[in-house]
């Protein structure tokens, strides 16, 4: 059996990189983070048009009607771009909330776990929720993705998250699976340039195992993140996706840290983008299933097949 991405799937991904490349390639990137927009409207709907966010509906529904295997592909491209916005959330809620699947209506998630959402000044409804709840702004890691704090009493979903859970982690680490390979791009890219000594810093030795360490990382992680998309769609469970999430998880943040300190001092500056993809890592870590709540699923199984 050949579990690598067909023809179909492989231009499917190249269309999403094009567009993304000529619509929010990096001058649109650093424009968003001078002016604070996180949700590009006009992009939004572009997505919505070309089938991003009804990827898994039905075509009887308006979709495309196809599964998420195909959907990891294309939030591998929008994490690898630092994409901002709730694109999981409004991918989930086609079907469901009215203008999500064609990218005219923005929908958020409180997806963190608690009382904490993403988005919600730009989001125009929020999944599992009849309402957007009263909230207060919160700093946030990320510059690109704002936080609120839902006030005392305001009423949060937690529960009613419940149905999207798992599809929401693994199109989350997908975004991480995205930024992982791209740090690993910017790094190796920058080491090959970068000269030192007379010879580029990719020669030295402490630079190829970081370099090294950020491939085994992040192979991995899209190993385990296209098996968990194949075994959801027929019979894995949520097992397969929370190895997933952990995986990606820690290939995004460690690729990140690791890009950073092959870039030296220049990769802290703000004038380098290699931060953005350490703070927006940090954040998805702690989306739909966190490492703590990944491990424990996992245990839980392990138990369960040690006892049966």
């Amino acid at each position: 059996m050949d579990f690598q991405p067909t023809r179909e799937q492989r231009d499917l991904k190249a269309a999403l990189r094009d567009l993304l490349a000529r619509r929010h390639g990096r001058e649109a990137l650093r424009t968003a983070l001078d002016t604070g927009t996180t949700v590009d409207r006009d992009l939004w709907r572009e997505l919505g048009g070309a089938g991003f966010f009804a990827l898994r509906l039905p075509e009887a529904d308006g979709g495309v009607g196809l599964g998420l295997p195909e959907a990891v592909l294309l939030f591998e491209e929008a994490g690898r771009a630092l994409l901002p916005g709730p694109l999981v959330a409004t991918h989930l809620a086609a079907g469901a909330v009215p203008g999500a699947a064609a990218g005219t209506t923005v929908v958020t998630a409180f997806d963190l776990g608690g009382d904490l959402v993403t988005h919600l000044a730009e989001a125009d409804a929020v999944l599992g929720s009849p309402h957007r709840p009263e909230a207060e702004p919160v700093r946030s890691a990320d510059p690109l993705t704002p936080l609120h704090r839902a006030r005392p009493g305001a009423g949060t979903p937690g529960d009613d998250l419940a149905p999207y859970r798992d599809a929401g982690a693994l199109l989350t680490a997908a975004l991480q699976l995205g930024s992982a390979l791209r740090t690993l791009e910017l790094a190796v890219r920058y080491a090959g340039e970068r000269e030192q000594f007379g010879s580029p810093i990719g020669a030295f030795q402490a630079v190829k195992h970081l370099c090294a360490g950020m491939l085994v990382r992040a192979e991995l992680a899209r190993t385990a993140v296209y098996a968990a998309a194949v075994t959801a769609t027929y019979a894995g469970g949520p097992g397969e996706i929370a190895a997933a999430k952990l995986l990606a998880d820690g290939a995004a943040v460690a690729n990140a840290r690791d890009c950073l300190q092959v870039h030296g001092g220049m990769g802290f500056t703000w004038e380098a983008d290699v931060h953005l993809h350490l703070k927006r890592a940090w954040v998805r870590a702690e989306q739909w299933r966190t490492a703590g709540e990944a491990e424990e699923l996992l245990a839980g199984e392990l138990l369960d097949a040690a006892v049966s």
